[in-house]
């Protein structure tokens, strides 16, 4: 296995198409950003109830490797056709999934994964292990989808970020402007808001409240926690978008003109639970582009 290096842009393959596509945007996103790219393949030896038919332990272990080793060869050809001149590593590693890349995480600058599975990272992004990745992670995470299943990931657009005046999706708004200045476009801070939930409670007085006021309200709160990133990304465009529904719906509906969706790994408010539960399934399963989850190093992380 290829050394750890520090600042990289990691990309999960595992011989199927969209870790392939996921490779290749990866790509793009190290030539942004300066950095190299590292392409990982996590295989896990099952345990071999009838040696006859199957092989040996060891040689169930060696097909594994090998199969890993061209999975990554063919990524590798197929970034290397977009970006030839990209400083590409690759590593066959024998783990856990979930492990191996909150394992990288702690290395890299971002992780890019697929959004469907074949082989070593089957079922990664569906169910319980995905959550695991974003949670744990020690740096952002990209799920790249495209429109429909077969499609490639698209290349313009708004970078749509969700945002609640939570921490994480302090994080995430930061990410998003970053994003959409190495991208050259705009970036659209998205706020829902409920007539019947505030701050992740029940509003007190829901039934007498004007749903006018509380928009208005939630438009100062949005523009109070964008107003520094206005300011630190003065040539960026930042629109403002307070909107009155679900937070998954929403930003399921923006993602369909955008490039990039943002959230942060948990919340309060309007995307309370973001990626706890069938609310981040939903984003991965469904959405029409790629989506960045974006956890804030708080004290204690480990480096």
């Amino acid at each position: 296995m290829s050394g750890f290096a520090d600042g990289t842009v990691v990309a999960g393959v595992d011989g199927s198409s969209s870790a392939v596509q996921a490779a290749v945007w990866a790509g793009a996103e190290a030539v942004r950003r300066g950095r190299p790219l590292r392409l990982v393949q996590v295989y896990a030896v099952p345990r071999v109830e009838a040696p006859v038919a199957f092989g040996g332990h060891e040689e169930v272990r060696a097909g594994l490797a090998e199969r890993a080793a061209g999975w990554l060869a063919d990524a590798k050809s197929a970034v290397l056709a977009e970006y030839p001149g990209l400083e590409i590593a690759t590593a066959a590693r024998e783990w856990s999934p979930v492990t191996a890349l909150v394992q990288e995480s702690r290395h890299a600058e971002l992780v890019v994964l697929g959004s469907r599975g074949l082989g070593g990272f089957t079922g990664l992004l569906v169910g319980s292990t995905a959550v695991a990745v974003a949670a744990h992670a020690r740096c952002p995470i990209v799920v790249v989808r495209g429109r429909t299943p077969y499609d490639a990931p698209p290349r313009t657009g708004p970078v749509v970020v969700g945002t609640d005046g939570s921490a994480d999706s302090e994080a995430a708004i930061a990410f998003a402007c970053e994003e959409a200045r190495l991208r050259g476009t705009d970036v659209v801070a998205l706020h829902t808001w409920s007539e019947i939930i505030a701050d992740g409670v029940p509003r007190p007085h829901a039934l007498r409240e004007d749903p006018a006021e509380i928009a208005a309200a939630e438009r100062v709160k949005l523009a109070e926690q964008v107003v520094g990133w206005q300011r630190k990304y003065a040539d960026l465009t930042i629109e403002l978008e307070v909107v009155r529904g679900r937070p998954v719906r929403t930003l399921l509906e923006r993602g369909e003109a955008a490039q990039l969706v943002v959230v942060g790994c948990r919340g309060r408010g309007g995307f309370t639970g973001m990626l706890l539960g069938s609310t981040s399934q939903a984003l991965i399963a469904h959405s029409p582009c790629p989506v960045a989850v974006v956890r804030p190093q708080r004290t204690g992380d480990a480096p």
